[in-house]
């Protein structure tokens, strides 16, 4: 337990790009204990948007629970590795895939934000929220985005406003074969591309994935140019979603 975001601070700087690691290994923090609490704190990755993969903090904890939380990096900022997770009110910012991993985790209320890709802002970028690392449809993994904004920073917008095809912003694209992300009732900023969701490579994943929305509001929402192979989620499906029944929080989690 922290004294708030930005307050408390615990911050690393190892990278794909600049140390050579893989991409576990350079996280700031790393939990694997079952049932890891944490809340009013920050966990950062200061690589740098020119490092590559540099995990701010990386989960493998079951029945994890994070209120009041900020996670601050680039590329590959969140890593849900695995198991059952829970983040409330917390602070996301990214450039790619910067909530990725096999965990069957719930967002709820969450800040999501991306940042320009590169220092001066100059690099022009297809940035990603969610990339989803489930490879096998009997799993019971994916991400789950509730009542959470997503949008991109102050300068991330100003960007946008100036070279909307230049600077854009996608929910997220398969990073594995059945990979899996749904966004209930979220507010999606204007940076969100029409599309919405975006191809890994070719038609890889395509045909297995379940990308789904539900009641999603704000400039970003208009769902009439979204790719066909992503959903609009019936509302009697959305319950199969919830943190009750997806990552059976009832039993864990403190409401």
């Amino acid at each position: 337990m922290g004294e708030g975001m930005g307050a408390t601070v615990i911050t690393a700087s190892r990278s794909v790009g600049i140390d050579g690691l893989g991409t576990h290994e350079t996280a700031t923090v790393a939990v694997i204990g079952d049932g890891f609490r944490a809340r009013d704190i920050t966990f950062e990755n200061s690589a740098g948007a020119r490092a590559h993969q540099a995990v701010a903090f990386r989960s493998d904890s079951d029945r994890s629970v994070l209120e009041n939380v900020e996670f601050r990096g680039h590329q590959d900022t969140l890593y849900a590795h695995t198991m059952r997770q829970f983040y409330r009110r917390c602070h996301i910012t990214g450039t790619v895939d910067f909530i990725f991993g096999n965990a069957a985790a719930v967002f709820e209320e969450c800040v999501i934000k991306t940042v320009p890709r590169a220092e001066g802002a100059q690099k022009r970028a297809r940035n990603v929220v969610a990339a989803s690392g489930r490879i096998d449809p009997g799993q019971t993994t994916g991400f789950v985005f509730v009542n959470c904004t997503v949008d991109g920073n102050k300068e991330f917008v100003e960007l946008f406003r100036t070279k909307p095809q230049s600077y854009r912003l996608y929910l997220g694209r398969p990073w594995k074969e059945y990979a899996r992300t749904l966004y209930v009732s979220c507010y999606l900023g204007t940076v969100v591309r029409p599309e919405g969701w975006l191809p890994w490579r070719g038609d890889f994943a395509l045909r297995t994935l379940y990308y789904g929305e539900f009641d999603s509001r704000g400039p970003g929402a208009n769902n009439t140019a979204r790719v066909e192979w992503s959903s609009q989620t019936p509302e009697q499906h959305v319950k199969h979603f919830s943190k009750e029944n997806f990552i059976q929080g009832h039993q864990w989690i403190a409401y």
